[in-house]
């Protein structure tokens, strides 16, 4: 099936830290946000590593904000299966250029390894700083518990606090 990213990326001026997945799941594109998945256990690590509770969109829109953390991903347009990042093809990528002209974005991360290899494959000339690769917060990255993730994911938080 042929898909489009159905809502916009998510930063202001002061943006700090990006974080890039690689294209929304079916249910993040029902619900018009990232990270929509019960399963994807995104927002549950940012409401540990950062001691917030964030239940609407609104609540982890304000999160995001107030914290200068920037959301978006790799890919604008591709054929997937179902949610399976492993199944995306005929990739047309998201301008990653214009949030970093647009904000004050000092680090990158990118959560999981297909948004990793895309990110490098569509946009390594135009991001002119590393991204570091986390491991995928999907629950289809059953290797890593949830305290390997916090364990991981906390250099956000880090890079945040001597930023």
């Amino acid at each position: 099936m042929y898909a489009t990213h159905s809502f916009p990326s998510c930063y202001d001026s002061e943006s700090r830290i990006l974080i890039l997945g690689s294209f929304p799941s079916v249910v993040s594109r029902e619900e018009g946000f990232y990270y929509a998945h019960r399963s994807n256990r995104f927002w549950p690590v940012m409401e540990s590593l950062f001691s917030v509770s964030l239940k609407s969109i609104e609540d982890k829109k304000t999160f995001l904000h107030s914290h200068h953390i920037a959301l978006w991903d790799v890919v604008s347009e591709c054929e997937i299966t179902s949610s399976s990042d492993a199944s995306i093809r005929s990739v047309v990528p998201n301008d990653i250029e214009k949030i970093l002209m647009e904000s004050r974005v000092e680090r990158i991360f990118v959560n999981g390894s297909k948004a990793y290899e895309l990110l490098k494959r569509y946009n390594s000339e135009k991001i002119w700083r590393a991204a570091v690769k986390l491991p995928s917060t999907s629950s289809a990255n059953a290797s890593f518990s949830f305290s390997r993730l916090l364990d991981e994911w906390s250099a956000v938080k880090t890079s945040l606090e001597i930023s």
